[in-house]
C-alpha cells in the first residue's frame, strides 16, 4: 500500500485560538487516501506485510455494518491481490449498508454473525483454523497495528506541541501515538464508547514499561450516548465545523473528538500557552449512513 504524503497537511483552527492558547492544529490524515483513510493505512500496514511474508493468500477480520476497518481492509486486499473475508456483527440486511456494499464490490466475502456469537471471536477463529487464513483483530488492535500507528507522528514535525489528541475506539492508534510522543507531551484520547473503562488497559497493553510512564489519559464524557450515536446537537456541531472551518468530520469518531477539544478549551482544561495537535483519523465513509443532504460536505 502506498500514499502521497503531499496530500497530508496541518489545518489551523484559528477561530478556536484564545489568549490562553498558542495553537490548535488538526493533522489531516483523512486526506491520505480516499478509501484506506486516516489511521487505517497505518494500522493495516504491518498486518499486510506479515500476511505476505508468511505466504497467506486470505485475510479475515471482524467489524460492524459501518466499520471503517472493514471498508479499508477490503480495498487494501484487492490492491494487494489478497482475498478478504469480513465477519460482520449482526444479521444480514437487504440492501447492504453502503460500507458493506463497497467492501463486497472490492471482493470481500461477508459472513454475518449474530451479536451473541460475535462476542466469542476466538471461537470463530478456531472454527476456521484449518483454512490457514491470516487474521487481523477487529479495528486492527494489536502490536502490529500500534507499530504502524506509531509512524503517524513522524509525518510532520510535532516537537512544538504540548498535547496530542485523538479519538479512541480500540486504543490502537492512541498506543502508537504514545510510543512516538516525547516525554514532555501528553497524549489525550477521547473515548467514543460509553462506559468503556477497559480502554486504558487496552492502550497500556500495547506499550512497553517505559512508554507506559509517558503522560497519557482517556476522557470518557464525550460519547454522546454510545458508539455510533449521533444526536442532533452533534450533527449541528459537525455542520458548524464545516461552515466555519471547512473541516469534515464523521459521526462516530472525529466529530466527538473535535467537540471534546472545543469543550475542553472553553472550560480551560489545558494550561496556558498549550499547543494542541488533533489527529483527524478519517472514517468519513461512515457518514453515508445518514439521510442525504444531512451534512454540507
Amino acid at each position: 500500500m502506498s500514499y502521497n504524503s503531499q496530500n497530508i497537511n496541518i489545518q489551523s483552527l484559528g477561530s478556536w485560538v484564545s489568549g490562553d492558547y498558542t495553537t490548535v492544529d488538526v493533522l489531516r490524515l483523512d486526506r491520505i487516501h480516499p478509501v484506506i483513510s486516516g489511521n487505517k493505512w497505518f494500522k493495516l500496514k504491518y498486518y499486510f506485510e506479515a500476511a505476505e511474508r508468511t505466504g497467506k493468500k486470505t485475510i479475515a477480520s471482524f467489524g460492524g455494518a459501518y466499520s471503517n476497518h472493514i471498508a479499508a481492509l477490503a480495498y487494501a486486499g484487492r490492491e494487494r491481490g489478497l482475498k478478504t473475508i469480513g465477519f460482520i456483527r449482526g444479521e444480514a440486511h437487504s440492501p447492504l449498508s453502503h460500507t458493506l456494499a463497497a467492501a463486497q464490490s472490492c471482493g470481500m466475502e461477508l459472513v454475518f454473525i449474530n451479536r451473541s456469537d460475535y462476542r466469542f471471536k476466538d471461537a470463530i477463529i478456531q472454527t476456521h483454523a484449518d483454512h490457514g487464513w491470516y487474521w487481523i483483530p477487529e479495528g486492527g488492535y494489536g502490536p502490529e497495528g500500534a507499530r504502524g500507528a506509531s509512524e503517524i507522528l513522524k509525518l510532520v514535525d510535532v516537537s512544538g506541541y504540548s498535547h496530542i489528541l485523538c479519538a479512541v475506539g480500540t486504543g490502537t492508534m492512541m498506543a502508537g501515538l504514545v510510543r512516538t510522543a516525547s516525554a514532555n507531551q501528553e497524549v489525550i484520547g477521547i473515548s467514543v464508547m460509553k462506559g468503556n473503562e477497559a480502554l486504558q488497559k487496552a492502550v497500556d497493553d500495547l506499550l512497553d514499561a517505559g512508554d507506559q510512564q509517558k503522560q497519557h489519559r482517556i476522557l470518557h464524557g464525550y460519547h454522546f450516548g454510545g458508539y455510533g450515536k449521533h444526536p442532533s446537537n452533534l450533527v449541528r456541531f459537525m455542520q458548524g465545523l464545516w461552515e466555519n472551518e471547512q473541516l469534515p468530520t464523521d459521526i462516530v469518531y472525529t466529530s466527538k473528538l473535535l467537540f471534546a477539544v472545543k469543550d475542553c478549551i472553553e472550560k480551560k482544561y489545558f494550561h496556558k500557552n498549550s499547543r494542541l495537535l488533533v489527529i483527524h483519523s478519517g472514517g468519513l465513509q461512515g457518514n453515508n449512513s445518514l439521510p442525504p443532504h444531512t451534512l454540507p460536505f
